[in-house]
Parts: structure tokens; sequence; C-alpha cells
């Protein structure tokens, strides 16, 4: 039973968009591992910008900044 989890910030990812990914990685485990699509689960989680960060920083800041050039 693959389980695959897909984590990206909450900026407008529409419903459409997350059914895409959804069949998208499914396709990719049948065609790559022959995993049966019935037992595959994909989990979209979004995240605000202020709870991710990298290079020690929240990223809603650096869109902030972004913005301000």
């Amino acid at each position: 039973m693959p389980y695959v989890a897909i984590q990206v910030t909450r900026e407008g990812v529409s419903r459409q968009q997350k059914e895409q990914l959804i069949q998208g990685v499914t396709q990719l485990l049948l065609d790559v591992l022959n995993k049966d699509p019935k037992l595959t689960h994909v989990v979209i989680q979004e995240i605000d910008t202020d709870n991710w960060g990298f290079a020690g920083e929240q990223v809603s800041r650096m869109r902030e900044r972004n913005k301000s050039i």
C-alpha cells in the first residue's frame, strides 16, 4: 500500500491541480513500481507560509521582502 504525502504552501492550489497531482502520482507508481492504484494513497497538505521556512527565514517574510523590491 503506497502512501505519498505532498506538502505545498497554501497559495491557491486549485482543486483541479490537486486532482492532477493525485492522478499523476498514482499513475507514476503504477508505471514504475506496478502498484495497484486501488491501494495507493496520496495526501496533499497545504502549509501556511508562516509555518514554512528555509535558510533560516519564514517564506511569508521572504515574499513580503520580495514584493517591496
